[in-house]
Formats: C-alpha cells, sequence, structure tokens
C-alpha cells in the first residue's frame, strides 16, 4: 500500500490517518519490529522509520536518547532499510524519516533504490528544503517514491507555497517551533498553518509535534488529514521495564490515538 490509498482508505471511513514513528533499532532490530507491528495491529496507518543520526538537530531529547541507544547497539542504514521492508510486510505503507546527511553519504540514487527495493514508499526529510533536492527530486522520479517536506508557522507564504509543489504523498505540518516531544497542550499554530496549506494545495496535510494521546488526537484530528505521533511512542519503550512491557505499551497508545483519530473533536 502506498501513502496515498492510506489517505483514501480514511476518507472512505470518515476519519483521520494515524501515522506513528520509531527510529529503527530502538530498543533494538527486533523489539522495534515487534512495536511497530503491536502499534499497526492497534490503529496506525502509517509508519515512519527513523535513520539514527548523530546531530540530530531538531530532535527533543527523548528522540534523541532512543537514537543514542540504537547507535551505540550498532544499527546502520541497512538496518533501517531491513526494518522498512518488515513494516511493508505489514500491509501498511513505510515511510523513512531521516536527516539528509546520511542519505547523501549513502548516495542519494543508491539510497533511493534500494528504499524502493524494500517496499517503502517513500522519505520525510526533516532539514531539506526543495531548493536543494534536485538530486532527491529526480531519484524520486525515478523510483517512484514519496517526498514529504516539512512547513512551519515561520514559514513564509513563497516559502510555504515551494515547498508544498514539492511534495508527493502529503505535506508534514509542524505545528509549533522547537524540537520534537509531547505536550500538555497541542500547539494553536497549527490550525492556521494547515488553513494556509490548503490555500495552495489539494494534497492531505499531517500535522505532527506535541500530539500524545487520543484527546489530543481528536482535536488535531478536528482539522488535519493526518495526526503524526512520535515521542509519545519512544516514550513507552524508554519507561517500559520489559520489552514485552514496552510492545504492549506502544499498542495501548496506539489504541488510544486510533480512538481519536476516529472521533475528531
Amino acid at each position: 500500500m502506498n501513502v496515498t490509498d492510506a489517505f483514501e482508505r480514511a476518507r472512505a471511513e470518515g476519519r483521520r490517518v494515524l501515522v506513528g514513528y520509531l527510529p529503527a533499532g530502538f530498543p533494538s532490530y527486533d523489539g522495534c519490529v515487534a512495536a511497530l507491528a503491536a502499534m499497526v495491529k492497534a490503529g496506525v496507518d502509517v509508519v515512519e522509520v527513523g535513520l539514527p543520526y548523530s546531530d540530530p538537530v531538531m530532535d527533543g531529547p527523548i528522540i534523541q536518547r532512543a537514537a543514542e541507544r540504537s547507535l551505540a547497539q550498532g544499527t546502520r542504514t541497512t538496518d533501517v532499510l531491513r526494518t522498512v521492508e518488515a513494516v511493508a510486510e505489514m500491509g501498511v505503507p513505510a515511510l523513512c524519516m531521516t536527516y539528509w546527511n546520511p542519505v547523501s553519504r549513502y548516495g542519494v540514487d543508491r539510497f533511493a533504490a534500494d528504499l524502493a527495493g524494500a517496499g517503502g514508499a517513500g522519505l520525510i526529510t526533516p532539514d531539506l528544503i526543495p531548493d536543494e533536492a534536485d538530486d532527491w527530486l529526480a531519484a524520486s522520479d525515478r523510483h517512484r517514491l514519496d517526498r514529504v517536506f516539512l512547513v512551519a508557522p515561520s514559514s513564509a507564504d513563497a516559502r510555504l507555497a515551494c515547498t508544498v509543489a514539492a511534495c508527493r504523498g502529503f505535506v508534514y505540518a509542524a505545528s509549533l517551533m522547537g524540537v520534537t516531544g509531547t505536550r500538555e497542550k497541542t500547539s494553536e499554530q497549527g490550525r492556521a498553518l494547515v488553513a494556509r496549506v490548503r490555500e495552495v494545495t489539494a494534497l492531505p496535510v499531517g500535522v505532527g509535534l506535541g500530539v500524545s494521546n487520543g484527546a489530543q488526537a481528536a482535536e488535531v484530528g478536528g482539522y488535519a488529514d493526518a495526526v503524526i505521533v512520535g515521542s509519545a511512542f519512544v516514550r513507552t519503550l524508554l519507561d517500559a521495564e520489559t520489552p514485552d512491557a514496552g510492545v504492549d505499551a506502544a499498542a495501548d497508545l496506539a489504541a488510544d490515538l486510533a480512538s481519536g483519530v476516529r472521533s475528531p473533536g
């Protein structure tokens, strides 16, 4: 299944899409795959597989800790691609979320080819702007991959329009300025940002940064096409006393979030 299929299915069911993130190799390769499988079974529609990176400037402390543990255990790009392949076999779209430097080092076309070969749906690139993405735009076209760029409340109108025009699959709207992390309240800037994006594209808009429970998912689902959750899932695994307990906690969170995207308020 590709990303467009996931959005169309959710639309037909009168609900929003739930996107869940975990960094590959955390808490281990097998542990990550087990948690993602449980999340999908509980209602996650699209999976973001994070490529752990040593300089995660846009990530908050929760995801940084997970990425550090993954890297310390020897996770490599090939392990990320194996994780993508495992998720694709679960029957949901698997997007790789990564800073640009690891892709550049691996080789842009090689990465695109290997991602497509693993069944990946596309790439989310938080620190890449379309003006500097000629190689990726060409490679993603060659290998028929979605490309998801980020827009933020600070994006000027011209920058927002340029970024959205380069997207394929959906647009990632970062609802606040700052690093990733769970928050007690969702950002009030998200609704206005989604409205701005919809003025210039018919692509679905997913909102991320800060959602950590079903009530917040319902709130964001009231104006966005997708609710994107990362740090809250990572935290369930960080806080778990055992790997099995982490998988169960991730599944419980996914079920709560899935109920939220099915009853936007």
